[in-house]
């Protein structure tokens, strides 16, 4: 299985970018989204270091939701 986590485009040096969610941030590559429009402030899906896709903000927002509750019901279940 893989997981791919939303972050927000913080900045953009060519190819690469410097993502953000929650105070961590990670350099990643745009490479696989080269032929799609992508800016400051859009939300990615990021997979072992590369943007696969471009998502809203909404579905981030419902994402980073679904995970902190899994990680919630985690804790309560160790």
């Amino acid at each position: 299985m893989c997981l791919a986590i939303p972050m927000q485009i913080a900045s953009i040096n060519g190819s690469r970018a410097i993502c953000s969610i929650k105070g961590i941030e990670r350099e990643v590559s745009l490479f696989l989204l080269q032929d799609e429009p992508i800016g400051i402030g859009d939300y990615v899906l990021i997979h072992v270091g590369y943007a696969i896709q471009k998502i809203s903000a909404e579905e981030a927002r419902s994402t980073w939701e679904l995970l902190d509750q899994m990680l919630t019901e985690d804790a309560q279940h160790a």
